[in-house]
Order: structure tokens, then sequence, then C-alpha cells
């Protein structure tokens, strides 16, 4: 299994210990690759809100030598895992943040790819907000196709990872263990009905709004995907 995994804080706190622990878990199973990408180190620049993404140019962001080898993993990978710390203004860092920004060409809205209809997801995020952190990566894989995605938010209540008591410390260290090797074996599903409403929903639009000679509605139209589902 191929997993590109995506740390989103430069900080090698509480969530990098969480994901290594993980992604050990993960590693038992056997036969699992890792591709891993660091943030900011791997993405140090914002989207520039050019656009050229959403009219069928990713090629040609100006940021593409960062963002290309990305998007390359995500389509190539059976797996994804997004690691992420609450921050208590927006959910997530900046670092993460850039991240949704470079790649949101793969909604379904604008060009949906057929690779992420087979993908499972895994969020896991740190802090006593980690739910805010989690749901709007969650939402926006769904929107992306995803077939499943999986999240654990742990509230530790510690600024460090071993200073947690014991007896939480590996409470927690076995639920991730134990998730792991539950998430390695998840089976491709039916998509989520949310999942299915979007999809329809944009086909309408498509069709009703946006028509032809405007990127989105030609790169459904040349995919089929008015007359076929992806998934």
């Amino acid at each position: 299994m191929n997993v590109a995994v995506f740390h989103g804080s430069p900080r090698r706190g509480n969530t990098y210990r969480a994901t290594e622990i993980f992604l050990d878990g993960l590693k038992t199973c056997g036969g699992v690759s890792l591709t891993e990408f660091s943030f900011p180190e791997d993405l140090p620049v914002f989207c520039t809100g050019c656009k050229l993404c959403f009219v069928g140019r990713r090629e040609d962001c100006p940021n593409a030598k960062y963002s290309a080898p990305i998007i390359d993993a995500i389509l190539k990978s059976d797996a994804l895992v997004f690691a992420t710390p609450h921050y208590g203004a927006c959910g997530m860092p900046a670092s993460m943040k850039t991240l949704f920004d470079h790649i949101d060409s793969l909604v379904l809205n604008v060009s949906p790819r057929e690779e992420m209809f087979a993908k499972k997801a895994f969020v896991i995020t740190t802090g006593a907000g980690s739910a805010a952190a989690a749901k709007p990566i969650e939402k926006f894989l769904r929107h992306c196709g995803v077939n499943r995605v999986y999240s654990l938010g742990i509230r530790m209540f510690a600024d460090e990872w071993d200073k947690m008591k014991e007896a939480k410390r590996e409470r927690f260290e076995k639920t991730l263990r134990r998730l792991a090797k539950k998430f390695y074996g998840a089976k491709r599903k039916r998509p989520y009905l949310s999942s299915l409403i979007y999809f329809y929903a944009v086909s309408f639009i498509m069709k009703r709004y946006v028509g032809e000679g405007n990127y989105p509605y030609d790169n459904w139209k040349a995919k089929g995907y008015f007359d076929k589902r992806p998934f």
C-alpha cells in the first residue's frame, strides 16, 4: 500500500509523535511504502490565487515546482494521512491550509479525478480543539470524492507527549496502533451519500449554468462524467 503523508506543522512535537506511532502500526502490516511531506519545508509558498489550475493549466502554476510533486504523490497513492495540530485561530496552521489551497482543483466542481474515488484517508490531530482542525480536512477530502475518511483527535491537555500520565499516554498509543491496523485493512465501500449528492448537484450546475467553452464543463464532458459516475 502506497501512503502519502502530510505533516502540517514545522514543530515535530505531539502531532508528529502520534503520527509516527500510527505509521509504525501501518508498517507492521507489511507492504507499506511511505512518501512524506513536511510543511512549510516542502511547500514554503502561499497560493497566489492565479486560478490557472481551475482552467486546466496546473503545470503553469507559479508554485508548480512545489505543488506538482505533492499532487502527483496524492494521485499515485492508495491512502492519505494528514497530521496537523489544532491552532486556536482557524483550526489548522497556515502551513497545512496552504496545502489545500494548492490542491483545490481536485474538488468535484472543478477537476475531479477518478483516482480519488478509490482512496482512503486518515486525519490525525492533537490539541484541545482537535475536532476543529479535522472537520474541514474531512469535508475537503469528501468533496474530492475520497471513498472513506477516518480521523482521530487526541485531546492531551499536556504540552508534551511524555508529560501525559503514563496510563493515558499508553492508551493513546494503543489506540493509534489499533486504528492503523484497522485503516490498513479498510476496504472500499459505496461512496458517501454527501459525495453522491454533491456530484449530482455539480453535474446539474455544470449543464445548467456553466456550459461549453468553460474548463470545468469541458473537463467533465471530456471525461464522460455527464454520462457515467467516476466511482
